[in-house]
């Protein structure tokens, strides 16, 4: 599952906003065969008093931290090339908007998770497309 929490300053972002965003993070995965139930994006908004960059107050920044529980690559060009694309995804939400943006993506092994007390099935099984599918998790 990608597990996306987005940490902001208040009135950065509309309802509508993250609806979009939320929808176009959950597209990204969803084209590489993940289904769709496992994006969750969770918006954190926070007052300049408690979001600081190099000990000052900010309220144009956003920072976002990604969990990759799903999938995970080892190699190193290909977590590049994934990096570039979830920042572009990312842009027109954050530098498009003149917000200054930090993220990075933590990859957590697949046997460290669980969702509606299962263990995901196996990467690119058949079990798997059922999920993305039904977009449901189903016991097997």
């Amino acid at each position: 599952m990608p597990l996306w929490h987005i940490y902001h300053p208040p009135n950065t972002y509309t309802s509508e906003d993250k609806q979009n965003f939320a929808r176009d993070i959950t597209a990204y995965y969803a084209r590489v065969g993940l289904p769709e139930f496992y994006a969750v994006a969770l918006f954190h908004e926070l007052p300049a008093d408690s979001f600081y960059v190099g000990g000052e107050p900010t309220t144009a920044s956003v920072r976002i931290t990604i969990d990759h529980l799903a999938r995970q690559l080892d190699d190193p060009e290909m977590r590049k090339r994934m990096t570039r694309g979830l920042d572009a995804l990312m842009t027109p939400y954050t530098h498009d908007r003149g917000l200054y943006l930090e993220f990075n993506i933590n990859e957590v092994a697949r046997d460290t998770w669980m969702i509606a007390s299962l263990f995901p099935p196996p990467i690119g099984s058949d079990i798997e497309q059922t999920w993305a599918e039904e977009n449901k998790p189903i016991p097997y």
